[in-house]
């Protein structure tokens, strides 16, 4: 069972916060998220961190605009998740727009893998239209090789990036990434996404400067970019710090005021969502799982193609491919979670580990990491396996699925206290030669290594493991922001936190109660639907009494009967039916209740 705790707050961001006039819910609610004073709450362009702060955000906007004024010819190499697609977007949107002669490639992932590899490069050389420049957007700064290859082609390479550096930087004409040694940039959780729109906001500038915006003529609205950024940061899971709260909430602006790109609009109706209460959750678990299920399943460049039309009626065609394809993933991954814990529950009979899991405990020959493989699992699907299992089981997981030529690909997710990225360099250095590739960052990471090493990389992920989790870490914590008196358990409330940007980082507000379960209803066959009062938690005699106050709640993917009494911890939320506006609580755990 995991641990609950109330979250803490300092005193002195609360008293302030207070004294501004925000409502002490929400003044003990962001004073607990790293809020100190009331400026950090502040959305507006003008609060962004400044783009000279980017080391050689100057030197690229310089060398892109003579570029275009001599009539380069550049190719956008993206990456082929999410971040990678809006990065891609805003690229080719804002580049034609500045005249340049510009298209794009993506690596497919079955294919060539990921980032700028020399494979990828000697490609891009054989386009029917041969660069002179190739800019990467989401990767690039681990493409050693790759821009070798390059250099020795006679293309130049500009990196954009915000992954984590290797020992070695890539010999690039240029390279622009918030994690790169030397960079001052306060924000090191800037995405992929994030970082493009800052190089093309220095573009225009230096494009200013050099007179390509004629008096008369209007310079391109870079504002319209938001959605994208929006998106592929929310999609990428980066930590929504103050910097990147901006670029959200503005970008969410626009999508609410009808003023998405085409893309995001057709993503949003094929979800059947209504663009004036768009979210932050409908970015991350609505339109980026979509996104993503192109380059999982299929090509990311129909991601691509989908967010870069301006024709309505392409972008829908192509949202349904979308649809269609995620829907795909869905069955695909709930496939291969069904074989993981086939996996895990018939592991080693002699095994006396235990890990435990939401319902039961699984016997497991190794105790703070799970490394699984089939030969049967889809390598674009991986990661969510490993995302699921993480969730599960509270322990860093990799899953590997097979590559080609011999090889296996896995990928990562790490709980708090567990840096992927650096756990697997760790390795590399004690058993040189064991991992072929890997990258990332401390939360999610992907990797390659021979499928006739995967016993020797499984335990060596578990000696590390060992050594750096603590029992602490392994225990599973869930942070609530306390109890509210009924009287601050209105629709009002509900709708200032939906209003805000919640997400890594910068968690959705959750808090703990004890309900009375009035009535409970299964609804679509696997969820229940509630009506509970809040109980007192001081007394036995307290559990007698009745408040008037009725609450509506439902508990997601359980069709099983709730007990009577009920410990929780639930979200509020604002559930609009036929227009009308009602109170409604999501109950992420409960537990019973022995008073």
């Amino acid at each position: 069972m995991p641990n609950i705790v109330v979250r803490s707050y300092p005193p002195h961001a609360f008293n302030t916060l207070t004294r501004y006039g925000l409502h002490p819910v929400l003044a003990r609610v962001y004073a607990a998220r790293g809020i100190k004073e009331p400026a950090q709450l502040e959305v507006e362009l003008s609060r962004l961190i400044p783009l000279e702060r980017l080391r050689n955000i100057s030197k690229i906007a310089t060398l892109l605009a003579d570029a275009i004024l001599a009539r380069k010819r550049f190719l956008i190499v993206a990456d082929y998740d999410s971040d990678g697609a809006t990065a891609c977007a805003i690229a080719i949107r804002a580049l034609r727009k500045f005249g340049a002669i510009v298209d794009y490639l993506v690596p497919n992932r079955f294919e060539y893998g990921y980032g700028l590899t020399p494979e990828i490069v000697r490609l891009a050389a054989t386009a029917a239209i041969r660069p002179d420049i190739l800019i990467t957007v989401d990767n690039g700064i681990a493409s050693v090789e790759g821009v070798e290859t390059a250099n020795g082609l006679g293309m130049q390479v500009f990196i954009t990036d915000h992954h984590l550096p290797g020992d070695e930087l890539p010999d690039a004409a240029v390279i622009v990434n918030p994690n790169q040694p030397d960079c001052e940039f306060p924000s090191k959780h800037l995405a992929g996404v994030g970082v493009i729109f800052y190089v093309i906001l220095a573009l225009r500038a230096e494009l200013r400067v050099k007179g390509l915006f004629a008096p008369s003529a209007r310079e391109p609205n870079l504002a319209s970019l938001l959605d994208l950024v929006a998106l592929g940061t929310v999609a990428d899971v980066v930590e929504l710090d103050d910097n990147n709260r901006i670029l959200v909430q503005q970008g969410l602006q626009r999508i609410r005021q009808g003023r998405g790109c085409m893309g995001i609009n057709a993503l949003l109706q094929v979800a059947q969502c209504d663009f004036r209460r768009a979210s932050a959750y409908e970015l991350g678990f609505i339109l980026g799982p979509r996104l993503n299920a192109a380059g999982r399943l299929d090509d990311m460049s129909l991601g691509i193609e989908c967010l870069i039309t301006d024709d309505e009626s392409r972008a829908a065609q192509i949202a349904k491919q979308l649809d269609t394809l995620n829907h795909q993933r869905k069955e695909i991954e709930a496939e291969m979670q069904d074989s993981a814990l086939i996996i895990l529950e018939t592991a080693l009979s002699t095994s006396r580990s235990q890990i435990s899991c939401q319902n039961s405990s699984l016997s497991y020959p190794s105790t703070h990491s799970l490394t699984l493989f089939d030969p049967g699992w889809h390598q674009g699907v991986i990661g969510i396996l490993a995302s699921r299992m993480k969730d599960k089981f509270h322990r860093p997981v990799i899953a590997f699925a097979p590559g080609l030529n011999g090889e296996i690909k896995g990928s990562g997710r790490a709980i708090p206290g567990f840096h992927l990225r650096d756990s697997l360099d760790l390795i590399s250095k004690r058993y040189p030669g064991l991992l072929l590739k890997f990258g990332g960052h401390a939360a999610a990471a992907g990797l390659t290594v021979r499928a006739a090493d995967f016993e020797k990389f499984r335990n060596a992920f578990e000696q590390t493991a060992q050594a750096l989790l603590t029992p602490a870490d392994l225990t599973h914590i869930i942070e609530t922001d306390g109890n509210l008196e009924e009287s601050e358990m209105n629709l009002d409330l509900a709708q200032h936190l939906a209003e805000q940007v919640w997400g890594q980082g910068f968690s959705q507000p959750t808090f703990n109660a004890r309900f009375r379960v009035e009535h409970q209803r299964v609804v679509k066959e696997k969820h229940l639907k509630l009506k509970v009062r809040k109980q007192e938690t001081h007394t036995k005699k307290d559990l007698s009494k009745k408040p008037d106050r009725l609450y509506d709640a439902i508990l997601f993917f359980q069709n099983d009967p709730l007990p009577e009494i009920i410990d929780t911890v639930y979200r509020m939320q604002v559930n609009e039916f036929n227009g009308n506006p009602t109170l409604q609580f999501i109950l992420d755990h409960w537990s019973h209740c022995d008073a």
